[in-house]
């Protein structure tokens, strides 16, 4: 079977997965259908209209169905969950939980992830009546929820019979995988356990035939790339988001080996290239680069790009240095040189791989980076009982990364300044890197760091998160799911009292928040049940403390340190972000 990736997912062989005892029913063969395509958890609130389906979740081997606090956490966590195993599965009520875990779908829509929405929808007698449901608007309609999910999916199936139930579950899952986008799937609440002689055997096995390439597309894109790249004296390779979908992250990482190219990413492809690569320059994101990569990559006289996205967030306000007639871009199923020509019907792991075989070897712009390049200075150092820098802060998560570097799976940052201070750190082999840069929705991280964690196929690996005070009130009650799931996460909380992103795009009173005793929070909800340790530090003796005992005696916990900030203690990328963004946000009309 073909499945599209994620950050750690890799293809499966599409097995069907072992029969559970019971009939041949609408609620077995999902449950098979999410095993098959290497779903082993679902994301979960219940509801009367879910009720029953879920119990046929749960009575499948090899599924395992996770409560969450709300829907919007729960779509969260099937976001993480596909990012680490290439898809993800949440299941909630009608209307009242699919509204809510619409936002989460939004996200995943716009990075590009397989995730199965399903809800539990009205019993199928009463399609086509003039009945007033709960859980409703109020009116004889059952079609505003499907309304609101359309334009956020890429297939929706109301499963409110059996005679096409098989046919349309499996369409919308397939569906979601060969397109890597989210599913909605609504089944009647009364079909659940009804037998149909649909189900009455073992699901075949999907088989998703690969896309290809026009090979004569194909043989020209690579030529007039050629051309093109032969002629710069100082070309560089940028990876972009959509490596992801296009799964050619190993056939870009040919590409640089062969090439001889410098290499960056984009920020949003962070830790989808090994930054172990011997060429790898840094995080190219126009103004707030890392130190001499925008130099390096604006003043090439080629750069290809792999799979970018380019939108206000990641241009620093529409402000990068960058000329279309230097350009190669290449998306997961086209590629277009300089300002044309463009050859459609190719596939970016094809191209990679066969550019790979064939470009000269070119070092001149790593040659150049290194001349130039000057090692970033250490933060001055603090005084005892000195209140705590940010910039301390990361300087002991990178050391703690290096240290550690196998113990950790993956840093997840969430929108904010963790989003400048992640980007800087270097991620040792084998650690992944996710945060939600097209959509940037705050809260999205601890969801995903719920589903993400229960993703790792190798649980003994931990991961690192990143959150804002703000970030982390809007989605806390999911600390306890973690808790159950006796998950070893360690979670940095930056305390600075407010949304500091946006006091660096458009300042005023609404960007302070209430503070909390998130320490107090922390130990509320862990209640004894569980293994959870959590800390406020102050300055940099407590910091080391604080990691040394996560890393160390409290090893098997899950793990909270309370970082407490000054509220204008930012980096500078941030400072510098945040006024480009806030002079795109604040262009006058256009004359009319």
């Amino acid at each position: 079977m073909e499945t599209t990736g994620g950050g750690g997912g890799s293809p499966k062989e599409a097995a069907a997965p072992s029969s559970a005892s019971g009939e041949a029913t609408l609620g077995r063969h999902l449950a098979r259908r999410l095993v098959q395509v290497g779903v082993s958890e679902v994301f979960a609130v219940p509801g009367d209209f879910n009720l029953t389906l879920l119990d046929h979740l749960i009575a499948e081997p090899g599924l395992r169905v996770v409560g969450c606090c709300n829907e919007l956490n729960a779509g969260y966590a099937a976001d993480g969950y596909a990012r680490a195993r290439g898809v993800g599965a949440c299941a909630v009520t009608f209307t009242v939980g699919g509204l809510s875990v619409l936002n989460a779908i939004g996200g995943a829509y716009s990075e590009n992830l397989p995730l199965i929405c399903i809800v539990g929808g009205p019993n199928s007698n009463d399609y086509g009546t003039n009945r007033i449901l709960h859980h409703t608007i109020g009116l004889p309609d059952f079609s505003q929820e499907l309304r609101c999910f359309q334009p956020l999916t890429c297939y929706q199936a109301v499963v409110n019979n059996l005679d096409d139930a098989h046919e349309q579950i499996d369409r919308a899952i397939s569906t979601a995988i060969r397109e890597s986008k989210p599913v909605y799937i609504s089944v009647s609440c009364n079909l659940p356990s009804v037998p149909h002689p649909t189900f009455s055997r073992d699901p075949v096995p999907y088989f998703l035939s690969p896309r290809l390439s026009n090979q004569a597309s194909l043989d020209a894109a690579l030529h007039a790339t050629l051309a093109f790249l032969d002629k710069a004296v100082k070309p560089v390779l940028v990876a972009g988001p959509k490596l992801r979908v296009a799964r050619a992250a190993g056939a870009f990482a040919e590409l640089a080996d062969a090439s001889g190219y410098a290499v960056a990413t984009m920020p949003s492809a962070k830790g989808l290239v090994p930054e172990t690569l011997p060429r790898f320059i840094g995080t190219y994101w126009g103004a707030v680069s890392t130190a001499f990569c925008a130099e390096i990559v604006e003043s090439a006289d080629a750069y290809l790009f792999a799979g970018p996205i380019f939108n206000d967030y990641s241009s620093v306000g529409y402000s990068c240095l960058l000329k279309k007639e230097k350009a190669v871009v290449v998306q997961p199923d086209r590629v277009t040189v300089g300002n044309g020509p463009a050859f459609g019907c190719v596939m970016m792991k094809d191209f990679l791989s066969e550019l790979a075989r064939c470009v000269r070897k070119n070092t001149t712009a790593y040659d150049n980076y290194r001349r130039i390049f000057v090692p970033d200075g250490q933060p001055p150092e603090c005084e005892a009982g000195e209140p705590l820098r940010v910039n301390v802060l990361f300087k002991h998560i990178q050391r703690m990364l290096l240290v550690g570097g196998g113990e950790i799976g993956a840093v997840m940052a969430e929108t904010g300044d963790s989003w400048f201070n992640c980007q800087k750190l270097r991620l040792p082999e084998g650690c992944g890197y996710e945060f939600q840069m097209q959509y940037g929705s705050i809260g999205w991280s601890v969801g995903a760091l719920l589903g993400y964690a229960q993703g790792l196929e190798k649980k003994k690996k931990r991961v690192v998160a990143c959150i804002g005070d703000g970030s982390f009130q809007v989605t806390a009650q999911d600390v306890s799911t973690m808790l159950r799931c006796g998950q070893r996460s360690i979670i940095f909380l930056i305390n600075n009292g407010g949304y500091t992103i946006e006091v660096e795009i458009h300042d005023g009173p609404y960007n302070v928040i209430k503070n909390w005793d998130y320490v107090g929070l922390v130990n509320a909800i862990h209640n004894g049940e569980g293994r959870c340790w959590a800390t406020r530090v102050g300055c940099e003796e407590e910091l080391e403390a604080a990691i040394a005992t996560a890393t160390g005696e409290k090893a098997d916990s899950l793990c909270f340190i309370e970082v407490v900030a000054h509220k204008d203690d930012t980096s500078k990328e941030l400072l510098e972000w945040g006024s480009r963004v806030c002079a795109a946000n604040s262009r006058p009309p256009n004359p009319q």
